[in-house]
């Protein structure tokens, strides 16, 4: 679970911090939860990178057909559960 707090920081650490952490390829946050953990002991797991494109349909368009996708499978199961043969 991740909780949410506030910091306060000069202009120009918050400036370096920010490009440091451009610079790496993350977020603001996720620079600074790396250098806790880090400082902490704790490394982190992985790259959060690699769980980029998990969900990949590979060229479905699902949130465009959701409606079509869902009435389909709706009619189908009718059909199953009236005994009635697929049109």
């Amino acid at each position: 679970m991740m909780v949410r707090t506030q910091i306060t920081l000069k202009s120009d650490s918050h400036r370096r911090a920010k490009r440091r952490a451009a610079e790496r390829g993350i977020s603001l946050a996720e620079y600074f939860r790396q250098m806790v953990e880090r400082d902490l002991g704790e490394e982190p797991k992985g790259d959060i990178s690699a769980i980029f494109g998990i969900g990949d349909s590979g060229g479905s368009d699902i949130a465009n057909h959701k409606d079509e996708y869902i009435g389909e499978a709706f009619w189908q199961d009718y059909l199953r559960r009236t005994g009635q043969p697929p049109r």
